[in-house]
C-alpha cells in the first residue's frame, strides 16, 4: 500500500509538471509560485538591509530555477532541468552544483549557459546583496519576521553601537587628563591668590578700587609674568620667562580696556549744576572710540574688533566687544613695568572705564598643554569693580607621542563610523519616509550625527588654525598670540563632544529596553506623561509666584536673590535643603520667615510627594501589567541559546537530547512532571522549555507520563540525537517529521521550502511562533474545549431545574389560591362539606400526579444530558424557554384548574 500511495503520487507530481510545461509553451501564465518563492523574493525586493542566512539561501537553490525565468517561457525547460525525478518522497530535488552556469534548459533567458555576462551580474548581485546586509537593521526588516530574526539584528546592531561608544569614549576622555586641572589649579593659585603687598591681604579676588588694580599689576601680575632668576638668584636664559620654571610665557601679555562716552545718560535737570559729568553703563552703543590722554599709540586710540582679531566676551555685568584701547607689555620685566607706570601716571583709567582685559598665552612642554589664560575687571556703572577670570588649558599641538597617533586612528575610525550611520538613517528614511521621523530614538539617531559632524569640523578647523598661528608667533616672539579664538573653538568642540557622549550613552535604552525589567522605567515615564505634564503646571505656577516675591522683597539685599534667574536656582537649592534662612530673616524679619515656611511646606511636603506619588502608581500599574504579559525571547535568551550552542559544538555541555534522555534513564516507569521540571532546571533549561517537552508527550494530561509515552519519548529522542549527529558531521540532513506530529499542510509547505535547517524542519513560520509551541498551545485549546463543554452542559442541567423549581412553584401558588378560593365560595354559597371535600381530594391528587410526571422528565433528561422542552419534548443545549411560552404553560394549569371549579 506503501508503494501504491508513493506510485500515486509520483504520477500527480509529473501530470502537474507536464501541465505547467504545456502552459508554459502555450504562453499561458502558470500558477503563482511557491510562497517560500514569493517571501524570498519579497525579502530581496522590499528589504534592501536584509541578509539571507546561508541555511534559507541554500533552500532556495531550486526555486531560484523558477525566479531566474519569471515564469516565461522557458519554465517547462527549467522545471524539466531542476527536477531530477520523484525521490525524495515526492519532493522537488534541489538543482544540482552546476545548475547555475552548467547544464542548464535551453529557455534560460540570461544567454548562452557558459556566458561571463550572467556569472558578473550574479557576482554583483550577491556583492550588493552582501553590501546592503551591512546596513540591516530592525527597521529595515519584515513586519513578519520571527522574533529571533528580530532580536539577532538588534543584537548585531548592539555589538556595533557598542564599538562606536568605545571608540567615541576613548576619543573624548583621551583628550582630558589629570594634569589639566592641576595646570590650572597652579595658574590660578598664582594670579588670583597673591596678595597684592606683603602689608595687605587683598588679592585679585578681592579688589574693589582702581587703586587695588594697579597696585595688582605692578605686584602679583609682573612676579607672576616674569620668572627670571632662580632662587639661588642666577639668571634664567635671556628674553625667556618660564613661569614656575616650566611654563613658558607665548609671545608678550596685552592688556586692554573698553570705555563708555561722557553724556551717554540723562541727567535730571534739578541736579544738572551738581553733576556735570554722566557715563552710562556698558553697551556697543555707548562705546567711546574718540582718542584720549596722550593720543598717540593703541592704548590711547581706539581699534576695532575686526583689526584686534578679537571676539565678544559674556562678563558677569554685560557682554563686551572685542574692540577697545590695548597696551602690548615686553618680554622683560623692566620694559613692562614702566608701560604700566605710564598707563597710571596718565589716568589710562577712568570714570569712562567699564572693563579692563589682561590677556596672555603659556605653554608647558612636559604635558604638551596651552593654557589661555584672561583676567576681567568689570567697573560698574555703580562704582568699584568685579573681577572674574577663565583659565582654558587645550591640547592644540597633536600627533607627537604614540598614544596621539593610536588616537588619529580613533578618528578615523569615528569618521567611518559617522559615514556609516548616515548611511543607515538615508536607507531608514527612505523605507519608512517620514513615519521614520515619529520615533523619539530616530530623531535621537539624527541629532548624533548632526553633533558629531559639527565636532569634525570644528577639530579639523582648530588643527589648521593652530598651525598658521604658532608659524606667525615663530616668526615674531614680541607680538601678542591671539589664542583666544582658538580657546572659544575648544570650549565649544569639549562642549559639543560633552553632549555627544551624553545622547549616545542615553541611546543605550534603546537596546536595553527590550528586557523586561529594563523597560519599566521607559514604560513607566511615558505612560505617566500626562499627569507629569498636569503637576508641572501647577507646580511652576506656585513655584513661580514665590520666586516673583522673593526677587521683590530680598532682591535688593540678598545675592541670592539679586536677579529673577537667580531666585529661580536658589529656590530649587531650597528644596534639595542647600539655603541661608538668616539671610532671608536679616532681609525682612516678617516676610522673610512667612516666605520660607509657606514654601517648605507647599513646595517639599505637597508638591513634591504629589510627584513621587504618581511616578509610584504608574510603576506599580506597569509592574503588573507586566507580569501578567506573555513572556517573549528576550537578548538575554538568544545570547544564553548561542552561548549552549558553542558550548554543544565544542562538547563542553550535554545537550537537551541527552539531559532529557538522562533524567528518564533516572526516572524509570511513570515521569512526575515536577520530577522532570526539577531535574531539568537543575540543568539550565527554561520553564517552557520543559512544559513544551512535557505537554507534547502528555497527551492525557494527567501530568505524568505512562510507560508508552515515556517510550514514545525515547524513540524520539533517540531519533532526535541521531539528526543532531548528521547536523554536527555537515551531512545533509533528511527532513524528519518524526520527533514532532504534524499536519499534512506543514508537511506541504516543507517539501515546497526544500530547506535542510532544522528549525525550518519543525516548521517554524514567519510569525515567529515554533511548531512544538503552536501544537502545545493546540493542546491546551482542545482541553479547554473539553472542560468548557462539560461546564456549559453542567450549566444547562442546573438552568432547566431551576426552571423546573421555578414552575413548580408558580403552580403551587396557583393551586394553594383556587383552593382558599374554592373553600370561600363554597362557605358563601352554603355548599355541604363533602362536596367540597371530594373536589379538594380530586383537584390535589391531579396536581401531585402532574408534578411527578414532571419529576421523572426532569430526571431523564439530566440523565440523558438533553433538557426537555415545556411540551417534554427534547430541547437543544442552546434553546432557552421564552417568557411566552412559560405564561402559556401557566396559563393553561390555570385554565384546568378552573375547569375543575366549574
Amino acid at each position: 500500500m506503501a508503494g501504491g500511495g508513493g506510485g500515486c503520487r509520483r504520477g500527480r507530481e509529473q501530470l502537474e509538471l507536464e501541465r505547467l510545461g504545456q502552459a508554459a509553451r502555450a504562453g499561458s501564465c502558470p500558477p503563482s509560485p511557491p510562497l517560500s518563492v514569493c517571501s524570498r523574493q519579497a525579502w530581496s525586493r522590499d528589504n534592501p538591509g536584509f541578509e539571507p542566512e546561508e541555511d534559507a539561501a541554500a533552500a532556495a537553490a531550486g526555486p531560484v530555477l523558477e525566479m531566474d525565468v519569471e515564469w516565461g517561457s522557458g519554465a517547462a525547460s527549467s522545471l524539466g532541468s531542476g527536477t531530477g525525478g520523484p525521490a525524495g518522497g515526492g519532493r522537488r530535488a534541489r538543482r544540482g552544483p552546476a545548475g547555475r552556469g552548467g547544464a542548464e534548459g535551453p529557455g534560460r533567458l540570461s544567454g548562452p549557459p557558459d556566458g561571463a555576462a550572467p556569472r558578473r551580474a550574479a557576482w554583483a548581485k550577491r556583492l550588493a546583496r552582501r553590501l546592503r546586509g551591512l546596513w540591516g537593521t530592525r527597521l529595515m526588516e519584515e513586519g513578519n519576521t520571527s522574533r529571533e530574526q528580530y532580536l539577532k539584528s538588534i543584537l548585531r546592531e548592539l555589538i556595533t553601537y557598542m564599538v562606536f561608544l568605545v571608540v567615541l569614549c576613548v576619543l573624548t576622555y583621551g583628550t582630558v587628563s589629570s594634569s589639566m586641572y592641576y595646570y590650572t589649579r597652579v595658574m590660578s593659585q598664582l594670579f588670583l591668590e597673591t596678595p597684592v603687598s606683603k602689608t595687605e591681604k587683598t588679592d585679585f579676588k578681592t579688589l574693589s578700587t582702581m587703586d587695588d588694580f594697579w597696585k595688582f599689576t605692578e605686584g602679583p601680575l609682573l612676579d607672576g609674568l616674569y620668572w627670571e632668576m632662580w632662587y639661588n638668584n642666577k639668571t634664567m636664559a635671556e628674553n625667556k620667562s618660564f613661569i614656575y620654571y616650566e611654563n613658558l610665557l607665548l609671545g608678550v601679555p596685552r592688556i586692554r580696556q573698553l570705555k563708555v562716552r561722557n553724556g551717554s545718560c540723562s541727567i535730571p535737570e534739578d541736579l544738572k549744576e551738581e553733576i556735570k559729568d554722566c557715563y552710562d553703563v556698558y553697551s556697543v552703543a555707548n562705546e567711546d572710540t574718540a582718542p584720549f590722554g596722550l593720543r598717540n599709540g593703541t592704548a590711547w586710540t581706539y581699534t576695532n574688533e575686526k583689526d584686534l582679531n578679537g571676539s565678544s566676551h559674556w562678563g558677569l555685568i554685560a557682554t563686551y566687544s572685542g574692540a577697545g584701547y590695548y597696551q602690548d607689555l615686553s618680554r622683560t620685566r623692566e620694559v613692562t613695568a614702566l608701560q604700566i607706570a605710564s598707563l597710571k601716571e596718565n589716568l589710562w583709567l577712568d570714570r569712562g572705564t567699564r572693563a579692563a582685559f589682561i590677556d596672555f598665552s603659556v605653554y608647558n612642554a612636559n604635558i604638551n598643554l596651552f593654557c589661555v589664560i584672561r583676567l576681567l575687571i568689570e567697573f560698574p556703572a555703580t562704582g568699584g569693580l568685579v573681577t572674574s577670570w577663565h583659565f582654558q588649558p587645550v591640547r592644540l599641538i597633536h600627533y607627537i607621542s604614540t598614544f596621539d597617533f593610536f588616537l588619529a586612528a580613533c578618528e578615523m575610525s569615528f569618521c567611518l563610523f559617522v559615514l556609516y550611520y548616515m548611511v543607515e538613517e538615508v536607507l531608514e528614511i527612505r523605507i519608512h519616509g517620514l513615519r521614520y521621523f515619529r520615533s523619539v530614538w530616530n530623531c535621537l539617531d539624527i541629532l548624533i550625527i548632526v553633533l558629531s559632524v559639527v565636532a569634525i569640523g570644528i577639530n579639523i578647523y582648530r588643527t589648521s588654525a593652530v598651525d598658521m598661528l604658532l608659524k606667525k608667533l615663530l616668526e615674531d616672539q614680541n607680538s601678542f598670540p591671539n589664542f583666544e579664538p582658538l580657546a572659544y573653538w575648544q570650549m565649544q568642540f569639549n562642549n559639543i563632544a560633552a553632549v555627544t557622549v551624553f545622547f549616545v550613552w542615553i541611546k543605550l535604552f534603546k537596546f536595553v529596553n527590550f528586557n523586561r525589567t529594563m523597560s519599566q522605567l521607559s514604560t513607566t515615564m511615558s505612560r505617566c506623561v500626562k499627569d507629569v505634564i498636569g503637576f508641572a503646571i501647577m507646580f511652576f505656577i506656585i513655584f513661580l509666584a514665590y520666586a516673583q516675591l522673593a526677587y521683590l522683597v530680598f532682591g535688593t539685599q540678598i545675592d541670592d536673590f539679586s536677579t529673577f534667574q537667580d531666585c529661580i536656582f536658589t529656590q530649587f537649592r531650597i528644596i534639595l535643603g542647600d539655603f541661608n534662612f538668616t539671610e532671608v530673616e536679616e532681609a525682612n524679619r516678617i516676610l522673610g520667615p512667612v516666605y520660607f515656611t509657606t514654601f517648605v511646606f507647599f513646595m517639599f511636603f505637597i508638591l513634591l510627594n504629589m510627584f513621587l506619588a504618581i511616578i509610584n502608581d504608574t510603576y506599580s500599574e506597569v509592574k503588573s501589567d507586566m507580569a501578567q504579559q506573555k513572556a517573549e525571547m528576550e537578548l538575554s535568551d538568544l545570547i544564553r541559546k548561542g552561548y549552549n550552542k558553542a558550548m554543544i559544538k565544542l562538547k563542553l555541555k550535554k545537550t537537551t537530547v541527552d539531559d532529557i534522555s538522562e533524567s528518564l534513564r533516572q526516572g524509570g516507569g511513570k515521569l512526575n512532571f515536577d520530577e522532570l521540571r526539577q531535574d531539568l532546571k537543575g540543568k539550565g533549561h527554561t520553564d517552557a522549555e520543559i512544559e513544551a517537552i512535557f505537554t507534547k508527550y502528555d497527551q492525557d494530561g494527567d501530568q505524568e507520563l505512562t510507560e508508552h509515552e515515556h517510550q514514545q519519548m525515547r524513540d524520539d529522542l533517540e531519533k532526535e540525537r541521531e539528526d543532531l549527529d548528521l547536523d554536527r558531521s555537515s551531512l545533509p540532513r533528511p527532513l524528519s517529521s518524526r520527533s514532532f506530529p504534524r499536519s499534512l499542510d506543514d508537511s506541504e509547505e516543507d517539501e515546497d521550502e526544500d530547506s535542510g535547517h532544522s528549525s525550518r524542519r519543525r516548521g517554524s513560520s514567519s510569525s515567529g511562533v515554533s511548531y512544538e509551541e503552536f501544537q502545545v498551545l493546540m493542546r491546551r485549546v482542545d482541553r479547554m474545549e473539553h472542560s468548557i463543554g462539560s461546564i456549559v452542559s453542567k450549566i444547562d442541567a442546573v438552568i432547566v431545574k431551576l426552571e423546573a423549581m421555578e414552575r413548580a412553584k408558580l403552580k403551587r401558588r396557583d393551586v394553594l389560591g383556587r383552593l382558599l378560593d374554592g373553600v370561600t365560595e363554597d362557605e358563601r354559597l352554603g355548599r355541604s362539606s363533602e362536596i367540597h371535600r371530594e373536589q379538594m381530594e380530586q383537584l390535589v391528587r391531579e396536581e401531585l400526579e402532574r408534578w411527578e410526571s414532571d419529576d421523572t422528565g426532569s430526571q431523564m433528561s439530566h440523565r440523558l444530558g438533553t433538557p426537555l422542552g415545556p411540551s417534554g419534548q427534547p430541547r437543544s443545549r442552546s434553546s432557552r424557554p421564552s417568557s411566552s411560552q412559560s405564561d402559556g404553560v401557566d396559563a393553561g394549569a390555570g385554565n384546568g384548574g378552573s375547569n375543575i371549579h366549574v
